[in-house]
C-alpha cells in the first residue's frame, strides 16, 4: 500500500490538469488528472503536496486546503491512499513535466475528459464545497465497482 496527494489547482474557474502521455506502463495513461504523486520516506501530507507541485509544475504552493482521504481498492494494484487537496494560483506552470501534458481546463469542462469514473465523484464534492471527507473507491480493472462516502454507499452509475 501506498500514500499519494492529489492537488487541484485553480484559477479564474479553471483546474491545472496533467494529461498523463510520457510515462511508460503507466496505471493512468491518457488519462486527465490533477498534479500529485507519491510520499517519499518522513514527508507529510502537505510536504509531499508542495514538492510534487513544485516538480510537476514549477509553481510553489503556499494557498492550499487539505479537502479529504480518498482509498482505492483494486484488483490489480496496491491499495493507495490518496489525500486530496485544493489550491490556487495566479501562475502558469514553468516547467515541462516528464509524465504528461500540463494544460488549463474550464473546471464544468473536467468531467468531459478520459478521467476515472471515481474522480468524478470526488470533483463533485469539490465543486459542491463538501467538508473533509472519506471516500472509498473500488475498481475492477478499469471499472468503479464500489464507492462508499463517509460510510455510506453511493451509486457508482456515473
Amino acid at each position: 500500500m501506498w500514500n499519494t496527494t492529489l492537488c487541484y489547482i485553480e484559477r479564474e474557474g479553471q483546474y491545472l490538469m496533467l494529461h498523463r502521455v510520457k510515462k511508460e506502463n503507466d496505471v493512468n495513461q491518457d488519462k486527465w488528472v490533477g498534479i500529485g504523486g507519491k510520499f517519499e520516506d518522513k514527508e507529510s501530507p502537505e510536504e509531499c503536496l508542495v514538492r510534487e507541485v513544485r516538480e510537476e509544475t514549477g509553481l510553489t504552493l503556499t494557498d492550499y486546503a487539505y479537502r479529504g482521504l480518498v482509498t482505492f481498492v483494486s484488483d490489480r494494484w496496491e491499495t493507495e491512499y490518496m489525500h486530496l487537496f485544493t489550491g490556487h494560483t495566479q501562475q502558469d506552470p514553468c516547467v515541462v513535466c516528464d509524465e504528461g501534458d500540463l494544460e488549463w481546463v474550464d473546471q464544468d469542462k473536467v468531467k468531459d475528459l478520459p478521467i476515472w469514473t471515481g474522480d468524478k465523484i470526488f470533483l463533485d464534492l469539490l465543486a459542491r464545497e463538501v467538508p473533509f471527507f472519506y471516500l472509498k473507491l473500488s475498481y475492477e480493472g478499469d471499472t468503479l465497482v464500489q464507492a462508499v462516502l463517509n460510510g455510506k454507499e453511493l451509486s457508482t452509475e456515473i
